[in-house]
């Protein structure tokens, strides 16, 4: 049953919202998304919506997951930077796409069930710490970025860890609309930005808030 409702997922959510590169489709394929999802929402696993998680966050969307991974464009080379675990579901995708993962949890529990998940299905090379990725310091240059939650005001911090020609995938906005984008650094100190589409998911913990006038 799992494997006909993962097909259908990919099919008729996945593939339908554009998603057509079939390294990503098989990305779907292999990563068992019911094995991330809470017991208790075991059923939403192959639906295309957000599934809850403790600490009141949200699995993000296949479709959505589907369009992050296509934006980034990973070639099995990348090293990656995920800023929000979650379950750890797009931390196996990205692993599964690129070469390695380091992921950024501040919520400990689900830290925790994410490196229990990931390593119980022998996923290599994902590297997930618990942490505030508002504070945190990245070691190094990634050549691929996704931010998995949202943020208010665009915070230029994580397309100066970009490596030139690195991607980075963000969600920027307040409900009810936010704006995805892809962020491509072009040159040392130059980048470009792309608007991919509209949607709504958790907002960053920690991330700053737009300026609140007073009258």
């Amino acid at each position: 049953m799992p494997a006909d409702a993962r097909e259908q997922m990919i099919e008729q959510q996945v593939r339908a919202w554009d998603v057509l590169e079939e390294r990503v489709l098989d990305t779907f394929r292999k990563v068992p998304r019911e094995a991330f999802t809470p017991p208790q929402y075991r059923f939403l696993a192959y639906a295309d919506s957000e599934v809850p998680l403790p600490a009141g966050q949200h699995m993000l969307r296949p479709s959505l997951v589907g369009r992050l991974l296509s934006a980034l464009e990973l070639g099995g080379g990348e090293r990656v930077l995920e800023i929000g675990t979650g379950s750890g579901f797009v931390a196996a995708c990205l692993g599964t796409l690129g070469k390695s993962v380091q992921s950024l949890e501040i919520v400990p529990e689900l830290a925790d069930m994410a490196r229990r998940t990931v390593s119980s299905l022998g996923f290599r090379d994902i590297d997930v710490v618990t942490t505030d990725a508002m504070t945190f310091e990245p070691t190094g240059r990634f050549e691929a970025i996704a931010v998995t939650a949202s943020m208010p005001v665009y915070d230029p911090r994580w397309q100066n860890a970009l490596s030139v020609g690195g991607r980075l995938f963000v969600v920027v906005g307040d409900a009810p609309v936010m704006e995805a984008k892809l962020v491509r650094r072009v040159a040392q100190n130059a980048w470009t930005e792309e608007s991919l589409f509209e949607t709504v998911i958790d907002p960053l913990v920690h991330a700053e808030r737009p300026v609140e006038f007073i009258f």
